[in-house]
């Protein structure tokens, strides 16, 4: 019995969807609760100049909690999800940041649309955008922040003869 649960626990843990999911749930758990910090302790001001612009705290506070569940993401995503990917660390990166700022701003289109037009709680809104844009940044960083393609990766052979 036992051993069928530790095979069914390593199976588990080599399906890369679900390591992706606890990738994705760690970074976001670090995303939501520094946007909960940042939201009701640090920026608490209503709005913050910058030269002529204005940003609400919850934009300042998106901003900044979202660029550090970036960084939590993008280290767990490389070491445990997508550890074959053969590009190298800085390409990946590039394009893991990449995909993260587009991805900050569709989050913070849905965070507008969620407090601004539906009236909802800020800390509440922040969970909603990030859970309906998770699905799509799975094929999306998969694809082309790693750059694996849907058939297995075999390890490259380097020509010994330098070409």
């Amino acid at each position: 019995m036992a051993k069928k649960s530790a095979a069914a626990g390593r199976k588990v843990l080599n399906n890369q969807v679900f390591r992706f999911i606890l990738s994705s749930g760690t970074g976001f758990v670090v995303d939501i609760a520094a946007y909960y910090v940042f939201y009701h302790f640090i920026f608490t001001t209503r709005n913050y100049y910058f030269g002529e612009f204005r940003v609400p705290n919850d934009t300042l506070s998106l901003a900044v909690s979202f660029a550090l569940g970036v960084l939590v993401n993008f280290f767990i995503n490389k070491f445990f999800v997508f550890s074959e990917s053969q590009s190298s660390p800085g390409k990946q990166f590039f394009r893991f940041v990449a995909v993260a700022i587009l991805g900050f701003f569709a989050n913070l289109g849905m965070l507008k649309l969620f407090i601004h037009w539906l009236g909802m709680y800020p800390p509440v809104a922040r969970p909603l955008a990030a859970l309906s844009l998770f699905f799509a940044s799975f094929f999306v960083h998969k694809f082309f922040s790693f750059s694996l393609a849907l058939r297995h990766h075999a390890p490259r052979r380097h020509n010994q003869t330098g070409s």
